[in-house]
């Protein structure tokens, strides 16, 4: 493990607790610890307004360059930053697909004019974006997609015709990033393109899928003639894939970092909450308790490594980063089940509806998702397999 916080890193850090307790106060402070993801639904116009008090200090896209509106961080300063926002307590940005995937993404791939069109707004905290991946049949198996794109020369624009699934904060959201197949005639991972769309637009609709915590911050999203300017794809016709792909890479980036620090606070509050009931004198809750707090040093020291040894700018990352998803999802659920049982039986019963849930009862609900969403335990394991350790890849049917 390479990435170490040098004197001025040190300093960096002290510049960013400072601004963060001087502004996150007033009308603010009721933000603190809300947010992200099984907590979307939670302020959403006050976060809004955070997210743009950040952009007045400047402190969004911290780690891209400052041509295009960053402050050009270092990975460590970028490490520092995510730590400290979740320290204080800073609620999940609202912005954060605009900021940590699409933005890097158009920076990595896209055009001048596309980086000048686009991130300007993510920088300003104004313009917020989703993600359409995921369909009804290519979740796991995002190379399925249906969702199809023509190039309608009388119009000179892109109209694409499809359903995504799983779209988080599309309610909210002004752009959609959308993976959709430009050939008809292609297959897997081929003839796919990437593009940059307006939400509020004849063509785009969204719904909200309710889910068990009884919110909805996934949503299906259906194009039916939506139409995408001809300017905005990202790289050509069939390039889609390598850019979903370093896309995905991103994903893997410092935010994990800031991550763990939102499971460390969940941690230390049923660590309290054992403290107050008794629940911790069970020498099962203290084992586990101290499996979580080893388990998260762990995911901590490989997010580490693989940050120290990351690629270039198309967002490649080690092999250890195949690991991550896999660990955190296990751990996070594996939390939810802990901070139920030491909240006792009483916390599976609620008065009535409509139903309040308390943060960690909303946390249990939600993380049964985390192995689900982003691909699969099952496919994580494949990944690992197949491109980690070289092993035979698993049998699949052949694409008719």
């Amino acid at each position: 493990m390479k990435l170490s916080f040098s004197a001025e890193d040190e300093l960096f850090r002290k510049e960013v607790a400072a601004w963060l307790n001087d502004n996150l106060v007033g009308e603010f402070t009721q933000l603190k610890f809300r947010g992200g993801p099984g907590d979307e639904h939670m302020f959403p116009e006050e976060r809004k307004a955070w997210e743009q008090k950040l952009a007045e200090g400047g402190w969004t896209c911290v780690g891209w360059p400052k041509e295009y509106g960053g402050r050009g961080c270092s990975i460590e300063q970028q490490v520092i930053f995510n730590e400290e926002y979740a320290r204080c307590g800073a609620p999940g940005h609202v912005g954060h697909i605009g900021e940590g995937l699409a933005g890097p993404t158009i920076i990595a791939f896209g055009t001048e004019e596309q980086k000048q069109k686009y991130l300007p707004g993510i920088v300003a905290g104004k313009e917020l974006w989703c993600q359409g991946y995921s369909e009804p049949g290519a979740g796991s198996d995002l190379a399925n997609v249906k969702t199809k794109a023509r190039f309608d020369e009388e119009k000179g624009k892109w109209i694409i015709n499809g359903q995504k699934v799983w779209t988080s904060l599309a309610h909210e959201s002004d752009y959609v990033f959308v993976i959709a197949r430009t050939d008809p005639d292609s297959v897997a991972h081929k003839g796919l393109g990437f593009f940059l769309m307006k939400m509020d637009q004849p063509g785009i609709e969204v719904r909200g899928i309710e889910q068990i915590t009884g919110t909805s911050e996934f949503n299906e999203v259906f194009f039916d003639d939506a139409e995408c300017e001809a300017d905005d794809i990202v790289g050509a016709p069939g390039e889609g894939w390598k850019v979903a792909m370093g896309l995905l890479g991103f994903e893997r980036g410092v935010s994990t970092l800031g991550q763990q620090m939102q499971f460390q606070n969940e941690l230390n509050q049923v660590i309290d909450i054992a403290k107050e009931n008794g629940a911790y004198q069970d020498p099962t809750i203290r084992q586990r308790i101290a499996k979580a707090h080893t388990e998260l040093k762990i995911m901590r020291y490989n997010s580490m490594r693989m940050l120290s040894g990351q690629g270039g700018g198309d967002g490649s990352l080690q092999k250890e980063a195949l690991i991550y998803k896999l660990f955190w999802a296990t751990w996070h659920r594996s939390m939810g089940e802990l901070a139920m049982d030491v909240m006792g039986p009483e916390s599976e019963i609620l008065d009535g509806g409509p139903y309040e849930l308390s943060r960690l009862q909303s946390m249990y609900l939600f993380v049964r998702s985390d192995t689900i969403y982003g691909g699969t335990n099952e496919i994580q394991r494949n990944i690992i397999a197949e491109r980690g350790l070289g092993m035979p890849k698993e049998p699949r049917v052949a694409a008719k």
